[in-house]
């Protein structure tokens, strides 16, 4: 089952008038960070002024999503614009399957350099031969750093004539905190979001998450400014992408809209329409067909799963609409949970998120989970002091509320089905209320069909092939559209 033959038709589309000078492309990316920290998309607490001005400059896409709320499936579904199904790479710490092509194969023949600086957490090289301009620290501040690499690579561009498309994956966000201003925020006075338990430890994290969102920030304001100094803004598509949502509970390694819901904005001169927002859904596939789009190529149909949304950045409709977005989650290659088997699937439409727990009867886990699990299986941590889920343990035994998020950290129901225009939170599970069984009904058939079409019928069989083995190496890509 090989695609084969996936190559690029490199030739102008109608778009690009000839001659015309090719668009510059910077995509900023940070690391486990949610989109609701950030002001534009409601954050009132969190200070990314730089974010919150490229939204009001730019475009704000409102429903963009990935597939799988984890580094490495997120990095290579964008990068490839392919979904997780068909490079193989649904757990983590994965790698795509040979013959999958990325943004570089596209992007290269058009005359463009195409580098990434900072982390990457894709491969193999063959399938992302990026202009590898170096990693950068995660102990310390790594944007003065990641700002000189920067400049170094534009003066190179500019000495060679070349128009560059660079991505900058921060590590700002990911645990453990590190970087940024802590004092910038008080504990005490922060608002704890519903979806969490209010406990000191939990206080003590915001504060830190919320510093080094702050220092990511402020790269994406330093590159703004030096594209400004450089006189490149005016032709750079500037993006800024906030990854999959924070390892804080609820949202990465699962299917809940805090961890599949990205924050996307952007900003293209002459293209994007200051101050918009783009309420379609988008998919993380979407952003290499579009800047394919964008520089004047065209992809031979098949070869992304993904649509441009070019046509969206000038206020107009698609030719085609997507009606849902799919997510999955695989438990295994998860620090302490490598072999537990507890796959999730989702859909969602403009409207609900349907969540399918096929491994309902066990538990869910992960690293951060650990010492929770621990302490409900025997209220015993030895020495240890309490992590952010363990604080909500004791909690539990007082307040029904901390209960039912303690509950939930491990346990779910076989279907959750949520109606994010009165409950964006997910607190509500809907699934077995007459009132949406029209709606569970036509989302669980919607969600069965695509998984059949994925070649992902059975779930747990999916996963226990996966537990154990060594990613996708020794898998052929499917033909099937992700």
């Amino acid at each position: 089952m090989i695609m084969k033959k996936l190559l690029l038709l490199c030739f102008p589309c109608a778009a690009m008038l000839a001659g015309a000078e090719k668009p510059n492309v910077v995509f900023i990316l940070a690391d486990d960070m949610s989109r609701d920290t950030w002001g534009a998309y409601g954050g009132k607490e969190c200070k990314t002024p730089n974010i919150d001005r490229l939204a009001k400059d730019g475009a704000r896409f409102d429903r963009a999503y990935c597939s799988v709320a984890m580094c490495a499936p997120f990095r290579q579904e964008l990068y490839s614009g392919r979904s997780p199904w068909r490079t193989g790479t649904l757990p983590n710490h994965s790698k795509s399957v040979a013959g999958t092509k990325s943004v570089v194969h596209y992007l290269k023949p058009l005359g463009y350099r195409v580098a990434l600086l900072g982390k990457s957490h894709v491969g193999p090289n063959e399938c992302y031969p990026f202009e590898k301009l170096g990693d950068v620290s995660k102990r310390v501040d790594a944007n003065p750093e990641t700002l000189a690499r920067a400049r170094s690579f534009l003066d190179d561009c500019k000495k060679s004539d070349n128009p560059f498309c660079l991505f900058i994956g921060s590590h700002d966000s990911h645990a453990p905190f590190t970087t940024g201003d802590p004092s910038a925020y008080d504990a005490k006075k922060l608002s704890v979001p519903p979806y969490w338990v209010d406990t000191p430890q939990l206080r003590e994290e915001m504060v830190k998450y919320y510093a080094e969102i702050t220092n990511f920030d402020n790269l994406v304001g330093m590159m703004r400014k030096e594209l400004e100094k450089r006189k490149l803004w005016e032709n750079t598509i500037f993006m800024v992408c906030s990854e999959q949502g924070t390892q804080l509970p609820f949202a990465k390694w699962t299917c809940y809209d805090n961890g599949l819901r990205t924050g996307f904005v952007m900003r293209w001169a002459g293209v994007t329409r200051p101050g918009s927002v783009i309420e379609d859904l988008v998919s993380t596939t979407d952003v290499t067909p579009t800047l394919v789009e964008a520089a004047g190529g065209t992809l031979k149909p098949g070869a992304c799963d993904g649509m441009s949304f070019l046509p969206l950045l000038k206020g107009q409709s698609l030719e085609k609409t997507r009606k849902y977005v799919f997510g999955a989650f695989t438990n295994c290659r998860i620090i302490d949970n490598r072999d537990r088997v507890y796959p999730i699937r989702s859909i969602r439409d403009r409207q609900f998120s349907l969540i399918y727990n096929p491994n309902h009867s066990a538990i869910t886990s992960n690293v951060s989970l650990s010492q929770a699990l621990q302490m409900i299986k025997s209220e015993e941590v030895g020495s240890k002091s309490l992590n952010l889920a363990a604080s909500w343990v004791p909690r539990a035994k007082k307040d029904n509320r901390a209960k039912a998020l303690v509950h939930k950290l491990h346990h779910r129901p076989e279907y959750e089905l949520y109606d994010l225009s009165k409950d964006p939170y997910e607190l509500e599970n809907k699934a077995n209320d007459p009132k949406h069984e029209k709606t569970l009904a036509r989302l669980k058939k919607a969600l069965q069909a695509k998984l059949s079409k994925l070649g992902d019928p059975d779930p747990i069989a999916t996963e226990k092939s996966l537990v154990g083995s060594g990613g996708g190496k020794k898998k052929k890509p499917s033909k099937k559209k992700g």
